[in-house]
């Protein structure tokens, strides 16, 4: 092989490697942001916490829904408020109702602050990111089961964080508003 082919080799594979990691780059970000709460991003979780994991540190949980002008739906929590203790399990119900005079489908991002409490806020069942399709007038109950990690305790940083709020915003889907939204809830800093 000569100069100019292992030259041109060269060049297509790093070109091949660019395109693989701009490709890879949102799904690899999403990961990042899931496992440390980078931007306020929650966890996941699959099965509730132990009850003996419950710790006596009280935090009070604010919860706040709204919606964007390009979908005429309701949307709020059943309370604006809820204490528990570090480690005990949460539901709250957020209720939407389509307002329109046919069908809406709309979809909601999250959002917590501070955003530093997002590695410690566990959601077991939530509906965002999932579209919900609302008949006119039909009103909808969208539970979240949550609850703060335990581990919230380690961490000194965490000590001067009293109250977590989770908010959700509905977004028409498949609108450009929602791909705005989506761009910058997965850019955030």
């Amino acid at each position: 092989m000569d100069k100019n082919s292992k030259t041109l080799l060269s060049v297509l594979v790093i070109v091949a490697a660019m395109i693989g990691l701009a490709f890879a780059s949102v799904p690899l970000y999403k990961k990042f942001c899931q496992v440390t709460g980078f931007g306020g991003t929650t966890q996941i979780s699959d099965v509730a916490p132990n009850e003996s994991d419950v710790l006596d540190r009280e935090m009070a949980i604010h919860f706040s829904g709204n919606t964007n002008r390009n979908i005429n739906w309701r949307f709020k929590p059943e309370t604006n408020k809820l204490s528990l203790k570090v480690g005990q399990q949460g539901l709250i119900s957020f209720q939407a109702k389509n307002l329109e005079a046919t069908p809406a489908t709309g979809t909601a991002i999250y959002n917590v602050t501070p955003q530093k409490a997002g590695k410690y806020f566990h959601k077991i069942q939530c509906f965002c990111f999932d579209a919900q399709t609302l008949n006119p007038g039909e009103t909808m109950n969208m539970p979240v089961v949550f609850y703060v990690d335990p581990s919230i305790m380690n961490d000194k940083n965490m000590d001067d964080v009293k109250t977590i709020t989770l908010s959700y915003s509905f977004f028409k889907s498949e609108s450009k508003e929602l791909d705005s939204a989506l761009e910058e809830f997965y850019n955030a800093e």
